[in-house]
């Protein structure tokens, strides 16, 4: 069985927001489409920071955001606030259609960073997605959402750690940093993760 991974599609990472994906509310209509048409297992990953979260330049001083700093003795990019918890920037897009979709929260530990649906990024901590699609029968996993180079990327290397047999629709997802796209993409295919482009 299939399921779609819906990645971070969250008013911050739209237009408009505090870490907003260059181009990213184009997506959703057509993320909407494959929603109503294609899949009868669909989960939501939200990004959900505590505001004292340590990945935030602002709980830094002296770090600029976008700057590498470290979080746990591992680098870290020092990120503008985004995503905090019971804020507009955090939920989902108004246009969005979130109806029967299993929820993933993320980000909530304030000392370590949170990229894929599946694990922190350290690793050490594992959210409930991989054990609750192994439960349901699910197999195979297409993701899209926000953004390509950062949480979709770990998304999906997760997934394929996982067993899944994995594909990123790369028109349904938005990088921040257009020159990093086709290195995403080169790193995810020598992984064995499926690229579609149509």
């Amino acid at each position: 069985m299939k399921a779609l991974i819906i990645v971070d599609v969250q008013n911050d990472f739209c237009k408009n927001g505090s870490l907003a994906v260059p181009d990213a509310d184009s997506i959703i209509s057509l993320i909407n489409h494959k929603i109503n048409n294609d899949f009868s297992v669909i989960v939501m990953t939200q990004d959900w920071h505590p505001q004292d979260h340590r990945s935030f330049a602002s709980n830094n001083p002296g770090q600029e955001v976008f700057s590498i700093g470290t979080l746990d003795g591992n680098p870290q990019i020092m990120w503008p606030d985004h995503c905090i918890q019971n804020t507009k920037g955090a939920e989902f897009h108004k246009d969005l259609d979130i109806n029967f979709a299993k929820i993933i929260q993320k980000g909530m530990d304030k000392t370590v960073d949170s990229y894929s649906a599946f694990f922190d990024n350290n690793g050490k901590n594992k959210t409930e997605l991989s054990d609750y699609l192994k439960e349901i029968g699910v197999d195979e996993v297409d993701i899209c959402g926000l953004a390509l180079d950062v949480c979709v990327y770990y998304t999906a290397m997760d997934a394929i750690k996982e067993g899944f047999k994995t594909t990123v629709f790369a028109n349904l997802t938005r990088g921040i940093k257009q020159e990093d796209i086709d290195k995403t993409y080169d790193e995810l295919l020598k992984a064995g993760v499926i690229i579609r482009f149509d």
